[in-house]
């Protein structure tokens, strides 16, 4: 990756406000939302990078035909547009490189995840007026066009090869082990994609215990987001005693306890035990 510069305090805040507003708000716009996990990790991503990244969303939808058919059409022409004509694909090397998380990296590498390279696919298209959704199979996100009864996948790590029922059921028994179930086949809502790319986010910098920043600010944002997993906060708190802030990992191992201890005593008592270690380093 480029060397990462992250934003000044200042800027960071302004930009976690930012977050939290959009993802409160009554439609959150899943680009945005993305740009501002960019932003916060790169701090070159400044207003009229996040403006340009919008705006080459804008001039790829310019590029798609005017309504070319039926959930088919719709996923041949994105794949004609983006991924043969633009060459927006992945690789198995992306998935070592953080800025295959970011999407203004992506829009500027046009490699990346799956579930970014799907977020180009999505945005695009709903700009052009496709009945496009993410759809969050396991373990390889992909991109739906038409109702149910017409629907159509596609896989943008692939280029977007439009994908056969066999495909996907591939796809899932290589992740799981099961079988394909409908259910996996419904649209991923925005703020769910959100938190799958920050929790990609916090898998790669977990295998690199010197990036531990980028693990933090991963949580915190996962943190903003109206629905998450509570156990988010017992992670920030030990990052925090990672990186030496004894004193506000401690209060959050605390605060922790307290949630889980009408649940499981004896894991509130292990938290606890974990808080005063962490107080102790102090002395």
């Amino acid at each position: 990756m480029r060397p990462p510069y992250p934003p000044p305090p200042d800027r960071s805040a302004e930009l976690r406000r930012r977050f939290a507003e959009e993802a409160r708000s009554e439609r959150p716009d899943l680009s945005a939302l993305c740009l501002l996990v960019g932003a916060e990790a790169d701090g070159t991503l400044d207003e009229a990078g996040l403006d340009a990244a919008q705006v080459e969303l804008d001039r790829l939808a310019g590029h798609l035909p005017f309504r070319p058919g039926g959930p088919r059409s719709w996923a041949v022409s994105l794949r004609e547009l983006l991924g043969d004509r633009c060459g927006f694909r992945g690789a198995p090397a992306d998935y070592q490189r953080l800025e295959s998380s970011l999407l203004h990296e992506v829009l500027r590498r046009r490699r990346g995840l799956p579930i970014l390279l799907s977020v180009v696919w999505m945005e695009v298209a709903r700009r052009a007026g496709a009945p496009v959704y993410g759809v969050a199979l396991p373990g390889h996100f992909v991109v739906g066009f038409g109702p149910p009864d017409e629907q159509v996948l596609a896989d943008p790590f692939d280029g977007g090869r439009v994908l056969t029922g066999g495909d996907a059921e591939l796809m899932v028994a290589g992740a799981t082990g099961a079988s394909l179930q409908p259910s996996m086949l419904g649209p991923a809502e925005p703020l769910e994609v959100v938190l799958r790319i920050l929790n990609n986010i916090r898998a790669w910098a977990a295998a690199r215990p010197e990036r531990s920043e980028v693990s933090l600010w991963a949580v915190e944002l996962s943190l903003l987001l109206p629905s998450h997993p509570a156990r988010l906060r017992y992670e920030r708190a030990q990052l925090l005693v990672q990186r030496g802030d004894f004193v506000a990992g401690a209060a959050e191992l605390d605060a922790y306890a307290e949630v889980v201890v009408a649940v499981d005593e004896a894991a509130a008592a292990r938290v606890r035990q974990q808080a005063h270690a962490a107080r102790s380093m102090l002395n």
